[in-house]
This record gives C-alpha cells, sequence and structure tokens, in this order.
C-alpha cells in the first residue's frame, strides 16, 4: 500500500469540478484509490464519495492506493492537489 498526507491548496476546496477531475483520474489507474479525511475513507472513484468529504481548504486528507500501479495512482492524484486542479 503507498499512501501521502496532502493539504488542500485551493481556496473553492473540492467542488464538482475538481471531484470530477479526481474521479477521471482515478479511474486511469487498476489500483483501489482512497481518500480520507478525518477518520472518514472513501473511493477515489466515487464522485459522490468525494463530494461527500466536505473537504475545503486547508482541509488534510490522505490518498491511499493498493495495486500493481498504487505508486503513479498516488502520484497522480497528488499532482491534482498540488497544481490546485488547475484553478487558480
Amino acid at each position: 500500500m503507498t499512501e501521502k498526507e496532502i493539504v488542500i491548496k485551493n481556496r473553492a476546496g473540492i467542488h464538482a469540478r475538481p471531484a470530477a477531475l479526481l474521479v477521471k483520474t482515478a479511474n486511469e489507474f487498476s489500483s483501489e484509490l482512497f481518500i480520507e479525511k478525518d477518520g472518514e475513507k472513501i473511493n477515489a472513484k466515487s464522485i459522490m464519495g468525494i463530494l461527500t468529504l466536505g473537504a475545503t481548504y486547508n482541509s488534510v486528507l490522505k490518498i491511499s492506493a493498493e495495486g500493481s500501479d498504487e505508486k503513479k495512482a498516488v502520484e497522480a492524484i497528488a499532482a491534482l492537489f498540488e497544481n490546485k486542479f488547475e484553478e487558480e
């Protein structure tokens, strides 16, 4: 299992557009991908799960993946957060 902790840097947090981008990116990998916030762990391939996290600006999330391409999957998801979902 590969894990990485990230902080949401975009001011709007995770709303519909970033959530859709997360799901699209997550679905490019065969590994199981999860995002965790405050002990709540959701499937990163589920847009409803992502939206129900209520992840706002400066929230700390943990990304985890398990599978054959887990490292690449975690790196790709973390890159979305690092780039602020190209919103700013």
